[in-house]
């Protein structure tokens, strides 16, 4: 709760909200001057220096914080490892204005449905960023990392929701994310830019929000389950069955 709290006081008008976003702006503006100086670990910097509000409270209350923050940071991160790994400025420079548009208008919002959006984002960049800067590394590093940003994700979507089994939810899926890490990681296979387990979380998480929040609402229907639980079996065969797993292993 307290995390929660601390992450939603902003000004809403006025004009400590124009300071405010004018604040937010300079993050990413200053990440990509980073960049462009080769500066990549101040850049990282000021990601985290970003978060600071955090720690402004008594000890107790800094992992509730860092837990309510942890997909923001995730998906700066993310953005800055887009940015180095970009090779054009203007690839750059489009990273950066997305990064942007997350602290401005997707990251302040509260509803269910940008909630929602913003754990799927969260986890989305999360698992793309690892598995293409990290994909050399030893398959234990990309099994942790995955089921931080699983688990992170899933307390994140969960915050919307008078949910009592959320530590339990969030720490499975935290698990299996970094289960799919284990099995798929040393095979690990791209479809462009996105790994497969990075692909198959994907719509996997995607698929069991949408059954739990239909669920939620006395929405969803026995027809719809069925539908929604064959549409992601079918794409999970269709990704195992047609991949070319020979000579792929990292």
């Amino acid at each position: 709760m307290v995390g929660k709290i601390a992450k939603n006081i902003r000004p809403k008008k006025g004009f400590s909200n124009i300071v405010h976003i004018l604040i937010t702006v300079i993050v990413p503006v200053l990440v990509y001057a980073f960049v462009k100086w080769d500066f990549a670990e101040l850049a990282l910097g000021i990601i985290l220096l970003s978060k600071w509000r955090m720690f402004a409270v008594r000890p107790r209350h800094w992992w509730p914080n860092i837990r309510s923050n942890s997909v923001d940071i995730i998906v700066g991160i993310s953005a800055l490892s887009f940015v180095l790994l970009s090779t054009s400025d203007k690839m750059k420079l489009f990273w950066i204005v997305l990064y942007g548009v997350w602290l401005i208008f997707l990251k302040p919002r509260s509803t269910p449905i940008m909630v929602s959006a913003q754990a799927l984002i969260g986890q989305t960049a999360g698992l793309i960023a690892l598995y293409i800067g990290w994909g050399d590394k030893p398959i234990g590093v990309l099994m942790l990392c995955a089921a931080a940003i699983c688990y992170s994700s899933a307390r994140h979507y969960f915050s919307m929701f008078d949910e009592f089994h959320a530590p339990l939810f969030s720490h499975a899926w935290g698990y299996f994310g970094a289960a799919i890490t284990w099995v798929l990681g040393h095979w690990l296979l791209f479809y462009g830019v996105i790994a497969q387990p990075a692909l198959l979380l994907t719509v996997l998480g995607f698929g069991f929000a949408a059954l739990y929040y239909l669920q939620l609402n006395d929405r969803l229907s026995l027809l719809m389950r069925r539908q929604f639980i064959f549409i992601m079996i079918a794409i999970m065969v269709v990704m195992l069955a047609f991949s070319e797993w020979g000579g792929k292993t990292i």
